[in-house]
């Protein structure tokens, strides 16, 4: 399945996605430039991160943005920084190497930041801006707002929203005759307009000629002593100019996160649609409020999901595949019909049909293939088994090849570690290995060869060939009785001995 489309509409989900150059309803006008703003320093998040890096979904804030923007086919995407400007500009070339920073040196408010943003982009046309703080964003209110944006002819239009508790944003103020008036911030807001709950997202849509003759009037008379972007909305109602706002269905969509309790809001939201929209596409997902999947992973037609599992990063689900419950799965790939019980797997491949768990351990670079078995407390890293082969439980396999049809006694260790160096194990197709085995790397067991259990094995096993390495048992006679006297264990030997 693609990535899951997260645009609630009545009936169910339709498709978040828009073909660059695609109408959008009408003719309309090329998005030229988006804007992001994401230079705040986020000091309620407590953090040393920037506050538009911290994730949710598997996808940073920003990121997220950006996805929201990108079906919308800008010319152009500009995004101002400034707080931990150096991560957040490295991350930005890993997500989206085409976008130009700007740095906001001083943070003289959102019009400051818009200034800055255009001072040398010299085309006109249309331009979008987002704060990079709110992840619930979709392309599909972005691509509603851009076309109420070109039927009212308007210079600007503001993205607002019914917020049930209006607290921390700015208020929308309307005229008698219901149009936009202005945009009050809450710190200038007075005690009658505090108590409007249609608050303005901080997502515009201007023509850009008079975006940029607006903000030269500019001023930072207020109680935060900046240049509010909101003032520009004044401004442009002074000079005779349209001004347009469009309400969001749904005011969760432009929810900012300021501290982690509102990050943690959010995630659950995200979380709750990815969910939705999977049972939708035809996953079974048994208790959505406790299972976590990032955006980034895809599951195909027919999986279960059972409760208390996390599916992260690239995972990839193929049909009919069983997860959980409480399995953890990190950039995998589960083959068609496998099951994961009870387990913790990273970047790790599940081949078809096989059968992890419960309480196994995949790390990084174990490739399991089809219809094998990895059972109760067993480790893997870095090892391939091949089809149909077994390792049933309390096993360590380290940087092991293991083909087909092979069992793993219980107990099996790989010491695949001599203090400096790993070493390379190999067992063959068709191999016994009794239980309690240790396999001293590097060593290879040839196809259809046995070994003992208990044996510590430290040279190669031909094929056929039983391997057996340990010591032959005596029995000291007494020694209970000699060595242990007065002890529950010489009483019970004794009365043993006087029963015959």
């Amino acid at each position: 399945m693609e990535e899951p489309d997260l645009s609630r509409k009545e009936k169910g989900y339709k498709l978040n996605r828009i073909r660059p150059g695609a109408q959008r309803g009408g003719e309309l006008s090329q998005l030229d430039l988006a804007i992001l703003l994401a230079a705040g320093e986020g000091k309620r998040m407590k953090s040393y991160r920037a506050k538009v890096l911290h994730e949710i979904a598997g996808r940073s804030l920003i990121a997220h943005v950006i996805k929201a923007i990108e079906p919308l086919a800008s010319k152009e995407l500009r995004i101002v920084v400034g707080a931990n400007k150096g991560e957040v500009i490295q991350h930005l070339k890993q997500i989206s190497p085409r976008a130009k920073t700007i740095h906001q040196e001083v943070r003289g408010g959102t019009g400051h930041a818009v200034k800055i943003a255009l001072s040398d982009y010299k085309s006109s046309g249309t331009v979008l801006i987002c704060s990079g703080d709110t992840p619930l964003l979709t392309s599909a209110t972005l691509s509603e707002l851009l076309e109420h944006h070109d039927s009212t002819r308007a210079s600007a239009t503001v993205l607002t929203a019914q917020m049930p508790d209006p607290s921390g944003y700015g208020r929308i103020i309307r005229s008698s005759d219901g149009m936009l008036e202005k945009i009050v911030e809450e710190a200038d807001a007075s005690q009658s307009e505090k108590e409007i709950v249609e608050i303005n997202s901080g997502v515009y849509v201007f023509a850009l000629a008079h975006l940029k003759s607006a903000l030269l009037e500019l001023r930072s008379k207020n109680a935060q002593g900046e240049e509010y972007l909101t003032d520009v909305i004044g401004i442009l109602k002074k000079s005779g100019q349209s001004v347009a706002a469009f309400s969001a269905d749904d005011y969760t969509q432009i929810w900012g996160i300021n501290d982690r309790a509102q990050l943690s809001t959010c995630a659950f939201l995200m979380n709750s649609r990815i969910c939705d929209a999977l049972m939708r596409s035809g996953v079974s997902i048994t208790d959505p409020m406790s299972t976590w999947i990032d955006i980034t992973a895809e599951i195909g037609v027919d999986v279960r999901i059972e409760p208390g599992s996390t599916i992260k990063g690239k995972t990839r689900i193929a049909d009919s595949a069983v997860i959980g419950p409480r399995s953890t799965l990190i950039d995998c790939q589960v083959a068609q019909g496998a099951r994961v019980v009870e387990s913790h797997c990273e970047s790790s491949a599940i081949g078809q049909g096989a059968q992890v768990g419960p309480y196994s351990h995949l790390r990084s670079g174990s490739i399991l293939g089809g219809n094998v078995k990895v059972g109760s407390f067993v480790e893997m890293k870095n090892s391939t088994l091949g089809a149909n082969s077994k390792v049933p439980h309390l096993s360590y396999i380290g940087d092991a090849k293991i083909g087909s049809d092979t069992n793993i006694g219980a107990a099996t260790v790989i010491v695949n570690y001599d203090g400096v160096e790993k070493h390379q194990t190999t067992i063959g197709d068709h191999v016994r290995i009794g239980s309690d085995s240790m396999l001293v790397a590097p060593v290879s067991i040839g196809d259809g060869a046995y070994t003992a259990a208990g044996s510590v094995i430290t040279e190669d096993v031909p094929s056929g060939a039983l391997g057996i390495a340990r010591a032959r048992q005596s029995n000291i006679l007494g020694w209970v009785l000699k060595r242990r006297k007065g002890s529950k264990s010489a009483e019970a030997a004794a009365k043993k001995e006087g029963s015959k």
